[in-house]
């Protein structure tokens, strides 16, 4: 199996270049209509990418929602993705959007440990249960955030995560070209891998994949979910890119799962 062919996403999503126009301009129109209750830029690290944004909602939150932004650990950053906060919010959730050093200039193992303090820092403004989601590599940060091995001082508080079409075995992406930027090697790759980790206890989860996806984030998917004996939705019709429109929708069958 030709593995850069396995995870390649775009050349088989028809207008996959139109997409990340129309994320950012979205985004870009919903944290200006949120005015002062868009909080843009807060800094949970010293590094140019190591800040959140975090979004309340009309009344006190009810909790914190984490979203982690994909890209294969090597592209996007935060603000691009304000809009899917939009669901939450109308459930009276605050989200926050951590951004966080790209590959080739951090390992994910230290990508990890960034996404883990932002967590902590957004729980400071926010009481209540947090909840983690995430998408691509931002499913694999999210699914982190449940591993026992991972030292994450508001454990005590989360309460889900919903990883959306993971990767949550590394190994495969050794034999990908994109691996010059990764730097791993079988030992890196098994310790950032999900699926080679027990979930924390306490924590429950759920994993997301449209149906359309690549048969490898079908895969990914299925994987998890086995490794930790939790329900998989693949959801009808949906690809890699556009999988997370629903957590734009409050009455989505998405939200439903990440929010109850």
């Amino acid at each position: 199996m030709d593995m850069d062919d396995a995870y390649s996403n775009g050349k088989y999503i028809a207008g996959a270049e139109d997409y990340p126009l129309r994320w950012a301009a979205a985004a870009a129109a919903f944290r200006a209509g949120l005015g002062a209750r868009a909080r843009v830029g807060l800094a949970y690290g010293s590094g140019v990418r190591q800040k959140f944004d975090l979004f309340l909602p009309e009344a006190e939150p009810r909790g914190l929602l984490v979203f982690i932004h994909g890209g294969y650990w090597r592209a996007f950053d935060r603000d691009g993705w304000s809009h899917l906060a939009a669901g939450a919010l109308a459930r009276g959730w605050a989200v926050a959007m951590p951004g966080y050093t790209l590959a080739p200039q951090a390992r994910i193992a230290a990508i990890t440990r960034e996404i883990a303090v932002a967590l902590v820092t957004a729980a400071q403004l926010v009481a209540g249960p947090l909840v983690v989601t995430g998408h691509s590599a931002g499913g694999h940060l999210s699914a982190r955030m449940a591993c026992a091995d991972l030292r994450l001082p508001v454990a005590g508080r989360l309460v889900r995560v919903l990883p959306i079409s993971p990767v949550a075995d590394l190994r495969p992406l050794l034999q990908t070209a994109m691996n010059a930027d990764f730097a791993l090697d079988l030992a890196a790759a098994a310790a950032e891998s999900p699926v080679l980790h027990a979930k924390r206890p306490g924590v429950t989860a759920q994993v997301w994949v449209g149906a359309a996806e690549r048969p490898a984030f079908l895969d990914q998917a299925r994987w998890l979910g086995a490794a930790w004996e939790v329900p998989v939705t693949v959801q009808p019709g949906r690809h890699h890119f556009d999988v997370i429109d629903d957590l734009a929708d409050p009455d989505s069958a998405l939200l439903a799962a990440l929010l109850g």
